[in-house]
């Protein structure tokens, strides 16, 4: 059996990790967050919709990907609406499960 890893690590001098929270009391849409960083993992959290909805992406993952907790706990992968890598930061797409007008999101990122 060949086994193939891979991993990257960010100097020791280098920390970026953000974290916030976001709430659009507007018409839900796709938002950017800015964290100063391009993250290589990136976590969102609605813990008011009907129970926790997560959606997480990794560094690896295609953009608009990521994997999604239900409140029920059923995982799937996303493949669109899912969370984009920026420059200097990411966007989340408007997944309706987790991006529920005038509901309060929590997001950490880490580069």
């Amino acid at each position: 059996m060949a086994v193939t890893s891979t991993q990257s690590k960010a100097p020791a001098s280098v920390n970026n990790v953000a974290h916030g929270r976001y709430i659009d009391t507007g018409t839900a849409a796709a938002f950017d967050i800015t964290c100063g960083f391009k993250p290589r993992y990136v976590k969102v959290v609605n813990h008011n919709a009907s129970g926790l909805v997560t959606i997480e992406w990794m560094e690896g993952m295609a953009d608009a990907a990521g994997i999604k907790t239900a409140a029920n706990g059923t995982r799937t992968e996303l493949t669109t609406l899912g969370i984009t890598p920026l420059s200097y930061g990411f966007t989340v797409g408007l997944d309706t499960d987790l991006n529920v007008t005038s509901e309060q999101l929590s997001w950490q990122a880490v580069g």
